[in-house]
């Protein structure tokens, strides 16, 4: 039986993610799903939009995670510009998602913005 990845940093949600989304030519909102030892319970594509945007409803990302039984969870959106900064948007729904998951006894552990080569990490610039 396959071991289920381990998730102890930014770094390890990144390389998770970083196949997956690097070269996308639109923005595209994952969920990272955990469990109580911190291993990936599932990833799941919560939306996908346009260049510059794409729609996250917080609704979906707490139901995959109560669905799923996860106790803690990553947000991972890409930037294709290859910008890493993110967006005024980007800070809301975190912290909009950050409180809800609270709620339900979740923990949100981060939010990476990717790009090709490089990421930006809400946990590890201390805003979350």
């Amino acid at each position: 039986m396959k071991e289920r990845k381990k998730i102890l940093s930014s770094c390890d949600v990144y390389q998770y993610f970083y196949p997956l989304m690097c070269d996308l030519p639109t923005e595209e909102c994952w969920v990272l799903l955990l469990n109580q030892a911190s291993k990936v319970i599932d990833r799941v594509k919560i939306s996908a939009g346009g260049l510059a945007a794409t729609a996250v409803d917080i609704r979906c990302i707490l139901r995959e995670a109560l669905m799923k039984r996860a106790v803690s969870m990553a947000l991972c959106h890409n930037h294709p510009s290859g910008n890493t900064s993110p967006s005024r948007d980007d800070d809301r729904l975190t912290e909009a998602v950050r409180r809800a998951a609270e709620l339900m006894n979740i923990r949100l552990l981060d939010h990476l913005v990717v790009t090709d080569g490089d990421y930006y990490s809400y946990c590890d610039e201390g805003r979350l």
